[in-house]
């Protein structure tokens, strides 16, 4: 029964989702949309309880544990407990304070200290930084993957040589057509190859929405999925 009632769950309501696409009966479009609207707000609610305590979870066991760098553990802790007090009772825009910053005293004093603030001076500079890291690690794969190994990677190669060339002014001096040719390869051989992953993508979605519907892939229901 613990593994039949959530399979006829997933049944039911995943053949109700798809025929809510091609039935335009009003009673199907208005269950459709408290389905899409009010159920997935309870369940985001519960999913964010399951996840916050997991992560608790997951990091205390690396401290009691001393795994390697269990002093990050302390640190994704405690951010998480401040920015919880601050999201919670002091509000999450400065032009209206929650609970906290509206009772006065200290209130007034961790005024400034409201979510937004928090959020831009730390959450943004360590994204810039992520961000700078990342377009090292970027540029040492392009260097590996362009290597004229074969035929596609020299194509590959070719066409990220002119399009690098034709974004910049030295491009455009060098040979003037070259920023034209450089958008042609972006909107069109470019739009082509994104279509086709994007179709690959969605008959994927599709067979596993289907083999999750019909209960042929259980492993989303934990235990190896037997």
């Amino acid at each position: 029964m613990q593994r039949r009632l959530p399979l006829l769950l997933v049944l039911v309501l995943g053949i109700f989702g798809a025929a809510a696409f091609v039935i335009p009966h009003p009673a199907v479009r208005g269950v459709d949309e408290v389905m899409r609207n009010d159920v997935i707000r309870i369940i985001t609610a519960f999913s964010l309880v399951l996840g916050v305590g997991s992560i608790i979870r997951h990091h205390l066991i690396k401290i009691r544990r001393k795994a390697e760098h269990w002093p990050f553990s302390w640190v994704t802790l405690i951010t998480l407990v401040v920015s919880a007090i601050l999201g919670l009772f002091g509000g999450i825009d400065p032009a209206s304070p929650g609970i906290l910053f509206r009772a006065g005293g200290v209130g007034r004093f961790l005024g400034t200290f409201h979510i937004q603030v928090l959020y831009e001076n730390m959450m943004v500079p360590l994204a810039a930084t992520m961000f700078a890291l990342l377009a090292f690690f970027m540029a040492s794969a392009a260097y590996r993957a362009f290597r004229a190994r074969n035929f596609e990677a020299t194509l590959l190669l070719i066409a990220a040589f002119i399009l690098m060339l034709g974004a910049v002014p030295l491009g455009r001096m060098l040979i003037k057509p070259l920023p034209e040719f450089a958008e042609w390869i972006l909107t069109v051989p470019n739009t082509a190859a994104k279509r086709g992953i994007m179709f690959g993508v969605g008959l994927g979605t599709m067979a596993t929405s289907l083999k999750i519907i019909l209960g042929i892939e259980r492993g989303w229901l934990g235990g190896g999925g037997k």
